[in-house]
């Protein structure tokens, strides 16, 4: 069933409106990429087409002279056929638009940025207590297009922002073959099946799904663990490489509750090397066991040390995560001590 167009313009006002408070917190090669790629899910084009320098100039000029205009506007409510609907009204919203197929996102991400998207609902599925939605064609969206986002127990993931994402690794891999997870991965993927490149992208977003999938629920496991506290605590400790750590132990975290032991049960080769490909900077340096481990797995094919690392990983990141949580009544001084024996 089509989307009320209503709704669509409400929405994407929305994600407008968003766009013209915070896009320039970007730096300037971040802002430009996902321009880029907004100004190809705009006009329908293909992660294959080539772009025409002049047009996407011509694009980003209206679309700034927009900003300025709509950079002061309220967030809209959602004409939702019972009335009116607050667009941060999340769960009321889709008990509406569930039954037409659809799904609504709205919420805070990384640093308080309001996001928003409406999408085609790929489907519905309950794991551990949480309710995920799938989204499939998005109908509208910001630039910031967050793949994957837990609000309590709902979990949204969408397939059309992890399928960039994806693209962007193939194209690295196609653009430089060296010896490392990312060049694994996409080898035993490529092998998988017959086609070009768009098959190997619908078979590498699929895994990219189910690994979001999976990471998200290890985020509201850890969040039933660690509580709300953890949340503020990281929102007051500011930027810098404080939060970064602290958001690298949760993901971690997470990834031992259910990324990892799932990927290591399963067998499969392919989306292991591809999470490894994913696992980079302060996460990759703080997960130096997962990567040990990884590296004897890739020299003997033996997985065993992997899933004793995400036993150990899940015991020692609730260890560390509480241990910062203990320090936080003493203020950031205390927490930030703590990250920085985590990472000299």
């Amino acid at each position: 069933m089509d989307a009320p167009t209503q709704l669509v313009r409400a929405v994407q006002r929305n994600c407008d409106i968003a766009d013209a408070r915070y896009a320039a917190d970007h730096t300037l090669c971040i802002f430009l990429l996902k321009m880029r790629e907004h100004f190809r899910w705009e006009r329908g084009m293909g992660l294959t087409a080539t772009l025409a320098k002049q047009e996407v100039g011509d694009w980003l000029s209206r679309r700034e002279a927009l900003w300025e205009q709509i950079e002061g506007d309220e967030f809209g409510p959602l004409p939702l056929p019972s009335g009116p609907c607050d667009p941060f009204a999340v769960a009321h919203a889709n008990a509406a638009l569930s039954p037409l197929g659809l799904v609504y996102g709205a919420g805070l991400g990384h640093r308080g940025r309001p996001t928003f998207f409406l999408a085609e609902l790929a489907r519905a599925e309950q794991r551990e207590g949480f309710a995920i939605q799938v989204a499939g064609r998005e109908l509208a969206r910001d630039m910031a297009a967050p793949p994957a986002m837990l609000q309590g127990e709902q979990i949204f993931v969408r397939t059309d922002a992890l399928r960039r994402e994806v693209w962007s690794r193939i194209e690295e891999w196609q653009g430089q073959h060296r010896d490392g997870p990312l060049d694994r991965a996409m080898a035993l993927f490529a092998a998988a099946g017959d086609g070009g490149p768009e098959a190997l992208l619908e078979r590498v977003t699929t895994a990219q799904v189910a690994a979001a999938t999976l990471h998200e629920v290890g985020e509201g496991l850890a969040g039933r663990i660690l509580g709300t506290g953890w949340l503020e605590m990281q929102a007051a400790i500011g930027c810098g490489r404080p939060e970064l750590c602290l958001r690298a132990v949760r993901d971690l975290f997470a990834d031992s509750l259910t990324t990892l032991p799932y990927l290591v049960a399963t067998g499969a080769a392919a989306p292991l090397h591809l999470y490894f490909a994913h696992l980079r900077g302060l996460h990759r340096v703080l997960a130096g066991e997962w990567v040990a481990a990884y590296e004897r797995f890739c020299a003997t094919g033996d997985a065993t040390p992997l899933a004793m690392a995400a036993t150990v990983g899940a015991t020692r990141w609730r260890a560390t995560a509480e241990s910062l949580l203990a320090a936080w009544p003493a203020g950031t001084a205390a927490v930030t001590a703590i990250t920085e024996t985590l990472v000299p």
